[in-house]
């Protein structure tokens, strides 16, 4: 989905408290103070983290997959297929960023 990185990198750092850099294992990492929030692997898909009630209820939902390398982690993986993806991506994020907040 291109342009996808631009524009969630965009919103997600503009939020209050998050700093975004980049990613151990490319694309960009969101953080709030030492917690990650997530990260963006370019155009392709994003990583983001949630306690585990919220992650299982995203899956069950069929609003996120689980993640491609760590199923059983609090992790999921969002890939951005259409131009939707793009805001849906940002909405996980606002969510483990409020879980992060609390």
């Amino acid at each position: 989905m291109r342009g996808a990185q631009e524009q969630i990198v965009k919103e997600v750092s503009s939020w209050e408290g998050v700093f975004s850099s980049p990613h151990r294992f490319g694309g960009t990492e969101f953080r709030l103070g030492r917690r990650e929030l997530g990260h963006i692997h370019g155009d392709h898909f994003a990583d983001i983290a949630f306690p585990m009630p919220v992650r299982n209820r995203l899956i069950a939902e069929g609003k996120a997959e689980p993640h491609h390398i760590l199923p059983q982690s609090g992790w999921v993986t969002f890939r951005f297929r259409k131009e939707q993806d793009i805001k849906a991506a940002i909405e996980l994020f606002k969510l483990s960023y409020d879980s992060a907040k609390k």
